[in-house]
Order: structure tokens, then sequence, then C-alpha cells
């Protein structure tokens, strides 16, 4: 059983990091928005890869092919393959709920100034409000997923989620505290879903996997 003391001092450090990271990331948006810019970024087809690692249509069939495999392996229930796709859902409907509440528009809107929805106007709408990235928060909750169900993929993982943010910052749809915060909060998603339901078990795939060495 885990040390709460040791816990509580984890989550503390984690805590102090995150908030350093996001302020930091706020003061540097206007720098960032003025030289970070790729308009073509979307017209390769690695813009395209990276940016849609921020959706469900690359997690939904990754998380079929884990799936997949584990039944092969004789897996009966793969769970980490249902909190593949999970997670991802779980992280985009939470991005829309922090952008209801948050309300900052993007920064594309207003040539990199922040400007902030009244609440009067669309108070249900997440049109063109940018923070945090969803696509990000996607991104960064399945791969803190990814990278505990198979742990030697976890560079891998984390990788294609930076390089989602990358996307967002190059092609000015989103501020770069709009991707720190997409990125701090999916993978908060992802690590508070595993604990909950995919922590190793007889019967899992991880179990399955070392089975095999």
């Amino acid at each position: 059983m885990s040390d709460p003391n040791r816990l509580g001092a984890r989550t503390a450090r984690l805590g102090l990091a995150a908030a350093a990271c996001i302020t930091l990331s706020l003061l540097l948006d206007r720098w960032a928005f003025e030289s970070l810019f790729y308009p073509g970024v979307h017209e390769h087809d690695w813009g395209r890869l990276l940016r849609s690692v921020g959706s469900l249509v690359f997690w939904a069939p990754l998380a079929l092919a884990v799936w997949l495999e584990a039944r092969a392996r004789g897996v009966p229930r793969p769970r980490e393959a249902s909190l593949l796709f999970f997670a991802p859902v779980l992280a985009g409907l939470a991005a829309e709920v922090l952008k209801i509440l948050l309300r900052r528009e993007r920064p594309s809107l207003h040539a990199g100034a922040w400007v902030f929805r009244s609440f009067a106007d669309r108070p249900f709408s997440t049109s063109a409000l940018g923070l945090p990235s969803s696509h990000v928060m996607v991104a960064f909750a399945g791969a803190a997923v990814l990278a505990r169900t198979f742990p030697r993929a976890r560079p891998v993982a984390y990788l294609l989620a930076a390089g989602c943010g990358l996307t967002r910052l190059l092609s000015r749809g989103h501020f770069l505290s709009d991707v720190v915060v997409g990125a701090i909060a999916g993978w908060a998603v992802g690590a508070l879903v595993w604990y909950r339901f995919g922590q190793p078990r007889p019967g899992s795939i991880i179990g399955a996997v070392s089975g095999e060495r």
C-alpha cells in the first residue's frame, strides 16, 4: 500500500511544478504567439497526424487494436484498452467545461491579446474559446494511459502528445498557456483514470505481456 505521507509530498511537488509551468507559459504567451507561427502546419501529413492525436480519430482505433491483441493473449476483459478510449473522452468533456468556465478566446481573434468573453454572451457555447486546448487535453490523457499500459512506449506517447500541442501553437489556434494548461489537465485526467481503474492486476494486459518474458 502506498505511504500516504509520501503520496501527499509527491502530489504537492507536482502541484508546485504545474503552477510554475502555467505561470511561465502565461508570461510567454505574447512571445509564443509572435514567434511560433507556421501557417502551413496542417497542410503536411506530419501536422495532420500530430493534430489527430488530440481526437478520438486516433485513440478509438488504437484502443480497439489493443483490445484485440489483449483478447488474443487470453485477457478476458482488457480494461486498459477501454481506458485508452474513455480517458480521452473524459478529458475532452472536461476541456469543454473548463472553456465555459474560463472563457478566454482564441489568440488569432484578437492579434494575440487576452480577451475574455462575458458570461452573458453565449454562456454555454465553447465556439472560439481556447483555454484550455481540448486537442491537447485529449492527447495527454490518452498518452498518460498508454504510457502506463506499455511503459516502454512512454517516450513515444508523450512525444506525440507534445507534437499535438506544437501544432496548436504553430497554427495560432491557441496560446502557449492554453497548451500548457491542457497538457497538465489532460495528464491529470489520464493519471486519475488509471489509478482508479487501471492498476496492474492478475489478468491485465501488462500481466499477459510480462508472462511472455
